[in-house]
């Protein structure tokens, strides 16, 4: 791995609102709860975009190096949602950015 990288300056302490809570809780009342993870590289970045879906509804998640912090979108509309994700996974692609990985979120 290149020692290049420049970690970005987060503070992982501090809190993200609730709407990132929102994101992290989304499934504690629902089943048929579906997750999946995009990482993505671009020079000395790396960004996520996650998603978590159910038939209520949606949440997206996105991390960008670039930017002061996560951003959180809730969605009543799972098939909006999924809508958006893709779209985005593809507007990334054309800007440049690798997936390095896309599937079920990382454990571990």
């Amino acid at each position: 791995m290149s020692k290049d990288f420049e970690y970005p300056d987060w503070d992982l302490d501090e809190d993200f609102d609730d709407e990132l809570a929102a994101f992290d809780e989304f499934d504690d009342e629902l089943n048929d709860v579906e997750m999946r993870t995009a990482v993505m590289q671009k020079n000395n970045m790396i960004a996520l975009l996650c998603i978590k879906t159910a038939p209520a509804g949606a949440a997206i998640c996105r991390v960008d190096p670039r930017e002061d912090r996560p951003a959180v979108q809730i969605y009543d509309d799972a098939d909006a949602a999924v809508k958006w994700f893709s779209k985005s996974l593809r507007t990334s692609k054309q800007n440049g950015w690798n997936v390095i990985y896309d599937g079920l979120p990382l454990q571990g």
